[in-house]
């Protein structure tokens, strides 16, 4: 998915260092994606020493806001923080507050001076690592009340008699036409995958829990899987109508944030309840074991299949999984976007071609839309999981290669 030159990818080649992946990624071509780094990839000058190797910490109770000192209550918005900070940092999030200080932003940050100086206060929760992307939207927040309504209208009509259902117009020829072209360009990008799978590294045949080479193998191999999912993903967004008149900037900043979105959106549409595991490349299986044993955590990976367990229990199709994809790629609200009102006007068709399709493939279910809508909210919070199990990856020494630590924000 993406004109710079990059060396053949090959099972055997590391990664490329270049200073900003996604922006290389945006211009290679998708055969150009390189695979894994080898473990012996010499560290790069200036790295600060490696955390020591362990689990992620767990809450002992005397743990500290990283904001202000005070008693921490849990992980908020990527952070070990406190719920004054919590929901400090939420309610300017959402509000967009503009806040000043006294002292020329020099204040340092405690239990007292929280309350004195709003705009120190912010600036030190973006500094410990909170991340915006994580707090529900006001657009959010509208969707969960409309879906609340819906239900409580459709509660009231349950008891009305029954009325015939009306007969609901066809799509209009653009929505039919921009539908078909998703799809097929969907299973393009998917079939260019799977042609590179014999590239992946395998997955080792050995159980050997103790045994560190073929740990680091498991880990290889999912991370090849992941980056082949961004390239499809990128690959994606550069075929939608609108997407490559956005600015450089506007695309790197849309992409960052929906990609691990619609990775789990992708993940989903693979899941098998009958054997309750998620198949990758037509021919990779994988349960809850096999994620465990490549090092992500239950904490982590429940979610993943709690998720796939609820959008396989809708049973959408092809069409559907690609108008949500696109109209994830187009959220207007996502951190650093500049073109605002560019990015809804982009994502409007979307929208109004799955709500019309929607009505014409299921007019007894009124609710389907919002709760597809809705869906998407679910993935922001599982997108706020993903964070802490990088943060997590980190402390167990786990190298991410350059494009997804560039992707998701790992500073090395």
């Amino acid at each position: 998915m993406s004109e710079v030159k990059q060396e053949t990818l090959s099972q055997t080649a590391s990664f490329g260092t270049s200073h900003n992946e996604l922006n290389d990624t945006l211009l290679m071509e998708p055969s150009d994606i390189k695979m894994y780094p080898t473990e012996d990839t010499p560290a790069r000058e200036g790295q600060p020493v490696k955390r020591k190797k362990g689990p992620a910490p767990k809450m002992l109770g005397n743990e500290v806001c990283s904001v202000c000192g005070d008693k921490a209550s849990g992980f908020h918005y990527n952070v070990l923080s406190c719920e004054g900070c919590k929901g400090f940092f939420r309610r300017s999030v959402i509000k967009g507050a503009q806040y000043t200080c006294k002292n020329s932003g020099r204040c340092e940050m405690d239990m007292y001076m929280r309350r004195k100086c709003q705009q120190c206060r912010l600036r030190k929760c973006r500094e410990a690592g909170m991340l915006e992307q994580c707090v529900l939207s006001e657009e959010q927040i509208r969707l969960k009340k409309m879906k609340k309504q819906e239900e409580e209208t459709a509660r009231t009509s349950a008891v009305a008699a029954p009325s015939p259902v009306p007969e609901m117009p066809p799509l209009a020829p653009e929505q039919q036409e921009m539908i078909e072209k998703l799809v097929a360009m969907q299973k393009q990008c998917n079939k260019r995958s799977f042609l590179d799978r014999p590239k992946v590294t395998p997955w080792p045949l050995s159980q050997d829990p103790l045994n560190r080479e073929v740990r680091q193998q498991r880990f290889a191999h999912f991370t090849e899987l992941a980056i082949m999912s961004v390239q499809e993903i990128v690959d994606f967004a550069k075929q939608l109508p609108g997407f490559l008149e956005l600015t450089r900037e506007d695309q790197i900043a849309l992409l960052k944030t929906s990609t691990i979105e619609i990775m789990l959106l992708e993940t989903s549409r693979r899941y098998n309840p009958a054997i309750e595991s998620i198949t990758f490349l037509k021919d990779f299986s994988y349960n809850k074991e096999d994620f465990a044993k490549a090092g992500l955590q239950l904490e982590f990976i429940n979610p993943i299949f709690e998720f796939s367990k609820g959008m396989n229990d809708l049973h959408l199709d092809e069409a559907e999984y690609a108008l949500l994809i696109a109209i994830n790629i187009f959220s207007a609200d996502r951190p650093n976007v500049q073109d605002h009102e560019l990015v809804e006007r982009l994502q409007q068709p979307y929208v109004g071609a799955l709500h019309s399709y929607i009505r014409i493939k299921r007019p007894n279910d009124h609710l389907m839309f919002p709760r597809m809508l809705m869906k998407l909210v679910s993935l922001r919070t599982l997108s706020s999981v993903h964070s802490e199990q990088v943060f997590a990856l980190r402390l167990q020494d786990k190298k991410l290669p350059p494009l997804l630590s560039e992707i998701w924000d790992v500073h090395e």
